[in-house]
């Protein structure tokens, strides 16, 4: 027994290593370069003579968009420490998922830096670990799902909380104890996957494909937990199954709506696979993806020659998802600025635009130097902002 243990230990470092529990980097390492195509823009009417384009938007159109959230810039530390950014954030996405739920928009992206605000607040420039990401993702989510539970379409389990990995979905649990976040049906995107391509497997037209894309190392482990547990059965090195919710056909199944938190970012890529895989096997449900980094999966930052399976997602699936709402920091080239989108509203540039302030401090100006139809590149984003700092001088 002692020669196992021993060498459950060293798989078990081994594995964590690699996955997404130690992966330590900068807050602006998942802010990959942005691929979406150039798009006419609207600049401000104030900057409009240095962007050389009369399209711009009117006084009263400029004041139908959303405001950036405050206390959100590096330079207001104080502020956002002493205000509920998050929950802020949290009620701009649920008017916007409403309003994509509305027009029958079934592919929704959720993107915005988790760890602003609060005691702890920490900005683009600070050191972060996975697992603070991780756990605030969680957090901000299970505060979340309850806020639909005024529409009874989402009541009785059919909003499923559907975790990366059986450790999240158990932390989940234990932490969320109250009635009015137990009433969401908490899940797996391995449990998911296998009960629907079980379901789904008698089906003429089922999908190719359709089980479950372990990945490497997942099931070597998952044996050893079988063995370690003996008669008992498995020893829980992945976590405890017994937290995961039972999926009833006719009952919480089909979902009305799925949170996915935080599939792939920081763990394996594998996550991002089987989002499409539930997806095409179940098409009703409404998939809301909560800080995926779908920009690494669409930009390219993973190689098609060494991720073929991710790789031919990326057209057929995930150009498909809608930002309902996204906000991504911007800095280079001592430039400040966020790109912004409420749905169904226009995309945002808005540059911050820095000055002394009174006490010496610094004080923060947002201003939205452009509104476009489609997502801007990151070039593209980059260079509206340095013209509007350009302008200022």
């Amino acid at each position: 027994m002692l020669n196992i243990m021993t060498i459950a230990s060293i798989l078990t470092a081994f594995i964590a290593f690699s996955s997404r529990y130690t992966s330590i980097h900068a807050f602006s390492s998942n802010y990959s370069p942005l691929t979406a195509s150039k798009s006419s823009f609207r600049p401000n009417s104030a900057l409009n003579s240095f962007f050389g384009n009369s399209k711009h938007e009117s006084i009263g159109q400029q004041s139908q968009l959303s405001p950036i959230p405050k206390g959100i810039s590096p330079f207001e530390k104080s502020l956002s420490k002493n205000i509920d950014i998050q929950g802020d954030f949290r009620k701009r996405a649920k008017g916007a998922i409403d309003a994509a739920i509305a027009n029958d928009v079934k592919l929704l992206e959720i993107e915005f830096p988790p760890l602003l605000g609060g005691s702890q607040s920490k900005s683009q420039f600070d050191d972060f670990d996975n697992i603070q990401e991780l756990d605030k993702n969680k957090d901000w989510t299970m505060l979340l799902a309850p806020m639909f539970l005024g529409d009874k379409d989402f009541q009785k389990g059919k909003t499923w909380l559907v975790f990366p990995d059986l450790k999240e979905c158990e932390l989940a649990k234990k932490e969320w104890a109250g009635q009015r976040y137990q009433e969401a049906t908490f899940t797996t995107i391995e449990a998911v996957t296998n009960f629907l391509g079980q379901a789904n497997s008698g089906n003429n037209n089922s999908e190719e494909g359709v089980s479950y894309d372990a990945p490497w190392g997942s099931s070597l482990m998952s044996g050893l937990s079988q063995i370690l547990g003996g008669k008992d059965g498995d020893a829980g090195l992945l976590g405890d199954k017994s937290v995961l919710d039972p999926i009833v056909p006719g009952e919480n199944s089909p979902a009305k709506l799925w949170f996915l938190i935080q599939p792939g970012n920081g763990g394996p890529v594998e996550d991002w696979v089987n989002c499409e895989k539930m997806h095409n096997i179940q098409k009703e449900p409404t998939m809301v993806i909560v800080n995926g980094a779908l920009d690494k999966v669409r930009g390219g930052f993973y190689p098609a020659v060494f991720f073929p399976k991710l790789a031919a997602t990326i057209d057929r699936f995930y150009n498909k998802f809608e930002s309902i709402f996204y906000l991504k920091p911007f800095s280079d080239k001592n430039v400040y600025g966020w790109l912004y989108r409420v749905y169904p509203e226009p995309w945002q540039v808005v540059w911050e635009n820095v000055k002394p302030g009174k006490d010496g401090s610094p004080e923060v100006e947002y201003v939205v130097v452009a509104t476009l139809d489609k997502k801007p590149s990151y070039s593209d984003t980059i260079g509206m902002l340095m013209k509007a700092s350009q302008s200022n001088k």
